[in-house]
């Protein structure tokens, strides 16, 4: 139904997907997802899942580095190694 030329008869929120990543992508979206609220998470990443790389990756002198990193602060990184010390 829905064409690039009709893009103007989307509600706003399909607007801005379509107009962002394409006609497809909003009528992708929209099948998957429509009558549900969603809201997106602040951060992309699986904090569990971040914080067992960190632990991987820590070597003792790089908590500055891994909080650049993974978008941490260090105080965080330092907290998330002293947890995984006491377990």
């Amino acid at each position: 139904m829905a064409e690039n030329d009709d893009s103007i008869l989307l509600n706003s929120v399909y607007r801005e997907i379509s107009e962002r990543l394409g006609m497809n992508a909003a009528m992708t979206i929209h099948q998957m997802f429509k009558g549900q609220q969603i809201s997106f998470p602040i951060r992309f990443f699986d904090p569990t899942m971040v914080q067992q790389v960190i632990i991987r990756e820590y070597d003792g002198t790089n908590v500055r580095t891994l909080a650049i990193k993974y978008n941490y602060s260090e105080k965080t990184i330092r907290r998330i190694i002293k947890e995984h010390i006491k377990e």
